[in-house]
Order: structure tokens, then sequence, then C-alpha cells
């Protein structure tokens, strides 16, 4: 076995039993926060950690989420709103069943139908036929093509499409959108903030103490204490607000990209692309396997046409399709087979499907693992400090009324008897104060929120990366991903192919679109099959130029290579009629049809992978148009020209074709439909060979790939002599030594061995040729179960399951079907594997992000912590006073959470190996750096608080303003301590962490906002902060405090660390001590007894 399946990075609790990580450690029941996959996670493991979670704010914290009670209401509401439209349409079906058999041909006639237009049918007969199914209501319009012709449209060249008929049809009968519900307002998310529950006592502490304030010391006065506090808590608010709109508008931005998917029509006799919104009543739609329905409308044609309806009634049952017994198309259904096109007649909310989502709220919430494992952290940080905080305000009150207490005059705060009962509850409120602020500090309620922090600049900045997030997920957990199984064509490849190669008539024809050395009858044929046996389309201007070539791009290719040979597109497919087709079928490799011929003979022809239609050949034709027998000679020669095409890393496909006896052809509709062409005897016809170049910057992507840890697979339908060529020229396979089984291996091959070799061989493989969509399934299943965090790339209908098994689904945006899409998690835009390893880095960058994060929050949660309970013990005071920890937690919370979560990946981030799953959130590294910088906070700010005044030269100072001026120096030097340390969290294990730090503008300038805030503080807001002015030196003092951090931090870094995490080792004594006292119990209870 190779190297990399011994790290340790690799273990994972999806390994499976047989997987390499089955050890004993692993076998106890996970705890609430140990979800590594929320991918179709458990509705129960996602209420377990929910309960488990210290929070103080659950509408904030839970807000990016799932809603579990909403997305069940979602699913009852969508279940009735289909047992509605059933319900009514049986209705409607028996009621018109009931007038059939009084009135023989009638059809319900829609009350008072309004025509606005030119147009002969309206809005209303339209949604009546599309919605109701009504076929005698559609044949009174002379069925589909009368309804075509009443909407101005055309089978051929589909609407006008200019801004004039688009408007027109828009006024008419309504555009292709739904009303969708706002998102939420500002004051929604400053109402969310406002209902933090440690936010709401320290407010209500702020009102108390306000109105004891006033009435004791006027309100000249006497409004300062409160009104500090509840300034501070509304600057939070605020601050947190903001924040979390702007988040929100970001996911809103995404939400829509997601939703605007490209649809192609026909209009003015071109194919193109246009927004599913801007699908208008009359386009003609082509439609291919794994297409979405973009709206209701009318099968115009179709060859083995069948639908999933499972979106909108809820059943998995496949329904076939045609233009006369069953031609009504709903929107949001997928097609599952064959292809054909259709007439648009209801869009929008005249649809069942607009209704269905203009009924429901998208829910996009959607928890990831990082965010399960913070809220763990965030937890039990939370207890930690809870109870500290408790601890203080016992110790404190305790202190307070046994006189213990001094104030700033080194007056006794509390004599019983004498004190007044206001100043003893403003006395008891300020206490309070401080120790509610300790709750709010330490529990670190923004360290969950900030994974969706960095997801969300991140999921923006993929987007110009040309990559759209699906799942939020996905983004994280590509950045544990060990091994992604690429497609080769259109990832791996540019996707812009040309025939290079072709032979025929038993020869090469060079250049292979040299007409005059291919035999006419030859031509005819080869004209005939390319025009008819294609999904693709050619469309020549009116005003001459070149034809505009449409299809995919294998189809585009072979379309160009004909139009060389001198086919006329629209004159081929007029002289035959198809009466049956195979559509290209993944597992069998090729697709074909029958045609009626003018003659009313019947002519099957074939196209697909080379190797496999040669084998059903039985005669070619050869120079002189005659049809000869295929012997082992000619044979061999056509199978050693495939061999060298596909040694060149060309695609090689076949053409092939046979004529039927009357006798083979199905005479009613009915057996026509299940007729299987006849696949054996053909005669080989030509056999082309196609170039699609490497993408450019593919090679060094892999290698970056191979550098970080991460294993490149192949995945391919193309012949394995086409595979193994372009995986070298990729850089997949090092050289042709490695290029043998099992690192080279046929689909075939794979799919045959038994599951225990299939996991065992799975490592190895780097490139599978010709595989099927059920071998990628197979081979990501058994590389699950090796303990790998696997992405898959695909682009096929067939490819959603394996998508939908692998960790990280990538489906193409360009050549993807909307299944495949629907399945995926990421949806590469511009179908590059370049693009593939983009969101690796951005996957890596948000994991280390939260990172930086976790070890900048948790310094000052340590620090403040530990600098308050120690005062507070020692002296009954505490130095960090309310309102300077709500500007301290504002700090490391929102700003620290805003400059530390969006930084950009860097290419130290593909250095590394792959971040395990199950690896501990806070490293070795960072437990070093954090309790190195908060024993030296603790340190210097606690002399500063025990000696300030000695150190300081404060002792001819008056005692109030010496204690004043030591509180501020330490409140500043703290902040600053700050400020300070953000530059180091930036780069947790690198010396230099100014590195890039100014093109960071947003870092920049929350850290100019953090020091230019903090002078305002102490020049402008003593009365509220309990601050004084400083003087220069003590400025410089502070910042000198400050800057210290900076070479600690470098000398720190020179440290080693084990290895092992530090929480192994505690967990590892803890079970042995568990094993010991299980084993002494088992003892006891065997011992013999008297």
């Amino acid at each position: 076995m190779i190297e990399e399946q011994k790290s340790p990075r690799y273990k994972d609790i999806e390994a499976g039993p047989g997987g390499p990580n089955s050890e004993s450690e692993d076998d106890e029941e996970p705890g609430p926060f140990d979800i590594v996959r929320t991918k179709s996670a458990p509705a129960d493991r996602l209420r377990r950690w929910r309960r488990a979670a210290l929070v103080l704010n659950a509408s904030r914290r839970f807000r990016y989420t799932l809603d579990l009670k909403r997305a069940e209401e979602r699913k009852r509401l969508i279940s009735k709103i289909r047992t509605h439209a059933q319900v009514i349409r049986a209705a409607v079906l028996f009621q018109a069943a009931g007038q059939a058999s009084i009135v023989p041909g009638s059809a319900k006639e829609p009350s008072t139908p309004t025509r606005i237009g030119d147009f002969g049918i309206s809005s209303e007969e339209l949604i009546q036929i599309s919605r109701e199914h009504d076929l005698s209501l559609l044949q009174r319009f002379g069925g589909v093509k009368g309804v075509l012709e009443e909407l101005k449209s055309n089978v051929e060249k589909g609407i006008p499409g200019d801004d004039t008929d688009l408007m027109d049809r828009k006024e008419a009968f309504g555009s292709n959108t739904y009303p969708r519900k706002k998102g939420r307002s500002f004051w929604r998310f400053v109402w969310e903030a406002c209902r933090d529950t440690t936010l709401v006592i320290l407010m209500v502490a702020a009102a108390a103490s306000l109105a004891l304030g006033i009435k004791t010391e006027g309100i000249k006065e006497g409004w300062y204490d409160g009104g500090s506090i509840a300034l501070a808590v509304l600057i939070v608010i605020i601050f947190t607000a903001i924040s979390d709109y702007k988040q929100s508008l970001q996911f809103q931005n995404l939400n829509e990209e997601k939703q605007n998917i490209q649809v192609e029509v026909y209009r003015s006799g071109r194919r193109i692309k246009v927004s599913i919104f801007d699908i208008v009543v009359g386009d003609v739609v082509p439609l291919k396997i794994g297409d979405q329905v973009p709206a209701d409308g009318l099968v115009i044609s179709g060859h083995s046409l069948a639908m999933d309806e499972s979106s909108m009634t809820g059943e998995s049952k496949i329904v076939h399709k045609d233009s006369t017994r069953a031609p009504f198309l709903m929107s949001g259904c997928k097609v599952a087979d064959g292809y054909g096109s259709m007439l648009v007649t209801s869009v929008g909310i005249n649809t069942e499907w607009g209704l269905l989502m203009a009924s429901i709220s998208e829910d996009n919430g959607e928890e990831t693992p990082l965010q399960v494992r913070l809220n763990g952290v965030a937890t039990f940080i939370g207890m930690v400090g809870l109870g500290v905080a408790i601890s203080v305000l016992i110790i404190l009150v305790v202190r307070f009324f046994t006189g213990h207490s001094k104030d700033s005059y080194g007056r006794v705060q509390f004599i019983a008897g004498k004190t007044k009962v206001g100043d003893a509850i403003n006395g008891f409120i300020k206490i309070f104060t401080v120790a509610v602020t300790i709750v709010v500090v330490a529990v670190p309620e923004g360290l969950p929120l900030a994974v969706t922090l960095t997801l969300a600049y991140s999921m923006r900045k993929m987007m110009a990366d040309k990559a759209l997030v699906r799942r939020l997920s996905a983004c994280e957990t590509m950045g544990s991903s060990t091994t992604i199984c690429s497609d080769k064509t259109g990832t791996l490849t540019l996707n812009e192919m040309t025939v290079v190669e072709a032979y025929a008539f038993g020869k090469k024809i060079d250049p292979p679109d040299n007409k005059l050395w291919v035999p006419p009858k030859l031509v005819s044929l080869l004209v005939e099959g390319i025009a008819q046996n294609t999904t693709g389309s050619i469309f020549v201007p009116e005003t001459g130029g070149a034809p505009e070539i449409s299809g995919s791009p294998t189809e585009k290719a072979i379309l160009q290579w004909g139009v060389n040979l001198g086919m006329d597109f629209g004159s081929a497919r007029s002289d035959s009629v198809i009466i049956h087709a195979f559509p290209f079928n993944s597992q069998k490799k090729r697709g074909g049809v029958a045609l009626k011929m003018s003659n009313s003979e019947v002519r099957v022809h074939w196209k697909g992978a080379a190797e496999i239609v040669l084998a059903s050949c039985s005669s070619y034709i050869d120079a002189h148009d005659n049809v000869v027998s295929m012997g082992k000679d000619q044979l061999s020669v056509f199978e050693k020209a495939i061999e060298d095409m596909a040694a060149g890393s060309l695609r090689c496909v076949a053409i092939a074709c046979r004529t039927c006896e009357v006798e083979e052809i199905p005479t009613s509709e009915g057996e026509l439909e299940n007729w299987q062409l006849p696949e054996e005897y053909l005669t080989l016809l030509a056999i082309v060979g196609i170039k699609d170049p490497c993408r450019p910057g593919v090679v060094d992507s892999v290698r970056l790939c191979m550098d970080a840890g991460i294993k490149v697979r192949m995945v391919t339908g193309d012949n394995l002599q086409t595979a193994k060529a372009i995986a070298l020229e990729c850089g997949i396979l090092g050289s042709n030594a490695e290029a043998a089984e099992p690192n080279l291996i046929e689909g075939k091959t794979f799919r045959n061995m038994t599951e225990t070799h299939r996991v065992e061989v799975a490592d190895r493989i780097s490139v599978m040729g010709r595989s099927s969509p059920s071998d990628k399934l197979l081979l990501v299943q058994a590389l699950r179960k090796k303990g790998h965090v696997v992405a898959v790339t695909g682009d096929g209908t067939n490819d959603a399951p394996a998508l939908h098994e692998a960790d990280i689904g990538l489906a193409m945006g360009i050549q993807g079907t909307e299944v495949a899409k629907e399945s995926s998690d990421i949806i590469i835009l511009d179908d590059n594997f370049s693009s593939v390893v983009k969101v690796v880095r951005w996957g890596r960058s948000v994991y280390a992000n939260i990172q930086k994060f976790i070890q900048f929050q948790l310094t000052v949660n340590v620090a403040a912590l530990i600098i308050n309970v120690v005062a507070a013990l020692s002296s009954g005071d505490v130095p960090l006073m309310a309102v300077q920890l709500l500007w301290v937690n504002l700090i490391m919370d929102t700003l620290g959470a805003l400059a530390l979560a969006t930084e950009r990946p860097t290419d130290h981030l593909m250095r590394r190996p792959p971040v395990g799953r199950r690896e501990p959130l806070i490293t070795n590294v960072m437990w070093r750096n954090l309790l190195i910088q908060a024993l030296y906070q603790v340190t210097v700010l606690l002399v500063l608080n025990f000696q300030g005044k000695n150190i300081l030269n404060l002792r001819h100072e008056t005692s109030d303003h010496a204690f004043k001026v030591k509180n501020t120096l330490i409140f500043n030097a703290f902040v600053f301590c700050q400020i300070f340390n953000e530059f180091n969290a930036r780069k947790p294990d690198e010396l230099n962490v100014w590195k890039g730090v100014t093109k960071n503008h947003l870092f920049m300038g929350i850290v100019s906002l953090e020091v230019i805030l903090q002078v305002i503080i102490i020049f402008f807001l003593g009365k509220f902060f309990s601050t004084v002015r400083l003087s220069w030196q003590l400025w410089l003092v502070s910042i000198a405090i400050g800057v210290v951090s900076w070479p600690l931090a470098a000398v720190g870094k020179l440290i080693p660390v084990p290895e092992r995490p530090f929480s192994k080792y505690l967990t590892r004594k803890f079970r042995r001590r568990k094993k010991d006292e299980s084993s002494q119990d088992n003892n006891a209870s065997d011992a013999p007894t008297d």
C-alpha cells in the first residue's frame, strides 16, 4: 500500500467497520458536538447538539442552522399542496368524463376568457389546458400545433424574441417569476441582537443604576454610571446588527444566483441560452436527459421522452410523454430519459410549481460540521466563564457587605447600619454588572457565528473564482478533502472538440474532411446519420456567414465534420423521419435512431464508443461504395486505428448503420415505443478521432494538489488508452511505468471485483477508463470506506448518485445537467479543474481563518478572566469595568471576526496536508501561542494593578486620581495588547506576521478603527468609560506593552510542540482510568462471597 494510507489525517468516523480506522478509542458513543458530516444528518443528531449548547441568544446563534420545525412544516405544506392539486385534477377529470357521456366531444370552456394582444388563445385557457391536463380543450384548438399557431410560434424557429415581442408576451401571459418573501429588514436584526440574555440583564441593571444615580446624585452627575452601560450595550447591538445584516444580504444574493438556471430556447431560428426567469409563453425549449422543465408546457416532439414528476407529485414513478396522448409537462420536473422539444404554455404563478414555490418560504439554514464543533467549544468556555462570573459575584458581594471593599478614596464602601439603602443597592448593582459583563466576555457567542461570517465572505469570493456554493458545509469540507475524482472531458480538457483524424472504407482520410476521397454513397449515409442521430442543431443565418452549431462539444465536433463533408443539415433532416430513438446511454456508450426514408425503407443509425460499435459491425463500405464483409484483417486495421488514435489522446467515435427488414419493424404505436433497435450486423461507415486538448494550467493544478496531500484520480467514460494519454499529459500519471493495473483500470474490471477487493485497490487507482456512473459510485464508496474525504466531479444525470454519496459533489456549470447540479454541493461555473483547486484553497482558508479567530478570542478570554478574578480575590475590586469589558468584547467578537475571518487564502495553505475532520480545533501550536500571550498580558497588567502607583510614581497624586490613572492605563494597555495580537493571530505558525497585511484592506481598516475609537474613548468619553486622559508618556507605555507581543510571539514560535494533540493525552488518561475502574468493578463482582 502507498504511504499516504498510513497518515493519521485520514482517520474518520465515516470510514466504516472495515476501514483502517476501526480503533477501540472510537467505539464509544460520539458526543453531541461530534458530527463530522452534516450532509443528510438525522434530525435527532441535530436536535441533540442544539440542546447541549450553552446559548445566550438563540435567535442569533441558530439563524443559519436548519430550522427543524420549519423543515417539517415545509414538508407537510408541500404534501398538502400536492394532494390538493391531485384531488382537483381527479375531480376535473371525473367531471369531464361525466360531461363526455352526455355530450360527446364537449369541452369545458373557461368562464369569460380574456385575450390580450394578437394571440388567439387566452392565459386562462392555457392554464386550464396545462393545470387540468384538459385534452379535449387542447384538441379544440387543433392540438399542440394549433396552440403553437395561436401563440405566434414556430416548431423550428421558435418566437421572434425581440424586445417588443417579449414585452407583449409578458403582458398577455405573465413572466416566469413568482412572488418571494422579502428578506429580513435591518430592524429585525437589531431586535434579534437585543434578545441576548446578558445584554437584557445589563440593560435592566443599567436602568436600575440610572434611577438610583439620578435619585442620589441628581441628573447632572447621577446618570453617567447607568447611562454608560446602556450606551455601550446599544453600540454592541448596532455593530452586531450591521454585521449580521450584511451577511444576510450576501446569502440572499447567492440564493438568487443558485435559482438562476440557464435554459436553451429557439428564438428567430437560433438556439440560445436564457435565464429561466426570462422564459415566456410561446418559447420552444429543446429537452434532453437531466434538464429541468422551466415552465408548464406541451410536448411538440419527443423520442423515448420520460419525465420524473416526483418534485410535483411526490411519487418517484417515471412518466412517458408524447405529443398526442400525454403531452402535458409540469414546471420543475426533470427529464429522466430521451429527448425532444416543448412549447411553453404557462409561466410563473400560473404554474403549479410557481404556486408551490410562492406558498413555501425558502429555508437556507444548514449547520456545518465546524459550526457544530465551535458550538461545543463555545459551550465549554461559556461554562467555565459562567463559573468564574458566579465566583466573582459571590466574592465581591461578601467583601462588600462585610466591609472589606474600599472606594478609590480608600473609604469603606459599606458599614452596617450607617450606609444608605440606595448606596448599598447601587454598590450591589455595580458588582452584579461586572459579573454579568464577565459572562458576556467569557461566553464566546460570536465564535460559531464566525463560521457563517467567513463562509459568507468565502462564498462571495468563490463566485469570482467560478464556483457557486449550493451547500455551506461543502465549503469547509473541501478543505479536508484527501482525494478528487475528476472527469476528463471539459474538466481536465478544454471541451473544445475537433475531428482531427478519420478512418473509412478501410483507410485513413487525410485531411479528415477531404470529401473528394470519400465515395458518394458513403458520404450520403454519413450525412444522413450525422444529421439525424444527434441532439445538436445547426442554424444558418439568412444574411449568410458561418453556420452556428449548438449541442454538446462531441456533437458539435461531429456536426462540423459533417458540414465540412458538404452536409445541408435542414435538407438532410427533411429527407427522412425519425420513427424511434435510443438516446445515448452512458452504460452502453452509444445512441441510435431508426429512420423512415421517402421510399418507406427503414434504416437504423448508431453512433458511440468506437471499439463497442466496431464490435457490432459485420461489414464496412469500401472505396468503391460496396458493402464488404468485415474480415479479421480489416477488423485488426480498424482496431489498430482506434488504438493509435487513443494513444494520441483522441476520443474515438464510430458511426455505423444497417437496413431493417419490414418484418423487424413493429406495426402498432405501443410496440414501436418499446422497440429495441437492432444492434448487431451493422455496417461501419467511419471512425473519427476527436481532439480535446488539455486545459492550460491543469498540470500545475494537479501538481499543487499532490503537494497539498490530495490525490487526483481521473474517472472517464473514454477508451483506457485515451485516458492514459491524457493522464500522462496532465501529470496524474508520472510515467508509463505507473500505467499498469490497478493504477490504470477499466470500469468493468473494477465493477466485477468483490467489495473487499474494491476497497483494497481503490487507494491505488489513478485512472479509470470506460467507466459508467455506477463504477464512479462504487469507487466513491470504496474510497470513503478507506477513510478518505472524497470530492467528485460530475455532469450527467447518472452522476447524481455519486455526487450525492461523495463528501463534496462538484457539478459542472456549463455541461452539467440540472439533475447533476441539484445533487451537487458546489457548481463549477467554468467546468475547469483549476477552479476545483481554488475551491480547495478556499475550504482550507475557512478552517485556517476560524482557527486564527479562536486563538485571538481565547487569548482575550483567558487574560480578561484571570485579571478580574485575581484582582477581585485579592483587593475586592476589578480593574476592567463593565463598560470597558463590553468594548473589549466588541473588539474580539464582531470586529475581530470581521478582521480575521476574511483573510484570503495563501499558497502556504496548499503546502500543508489536509485537515482531518476529527483533528482538534485548537492545535498545540495555537495553545502555545495563546498561553504565551495570555500569560504575558496577565503578568504585566496584574503587576500594574498591584504596583501601578509605585511604578508610575503616582504616590503624590490624590488617591482617587491615582486609582483612575492606573486603571485607565491597564484598560488602554489591555486593548492595545489585543490590537497588536490581531497581527500575531493572522499567522499562527509563521514568523512574518505582516506578510500580505496591506493587501487585506478590511483588516487594516478594522485595526485603524479600533485605534481611533480607543483614542476617542480615553480623550473624550472618560465619564462613560470610568477613565481619565493619559499623558503622552503613558500612551507610549500602553503602546510599548502591546508591541512587546510581536517579538514575544516570534520567540514563542521557536518553541517546539509535540505532534500529538494535548487533548489526546487527556482523553487517553481519562479512558485508561475509566478502564481501570471498570476492570476493578468486574474483579470485585467476580470475587467469591462467603
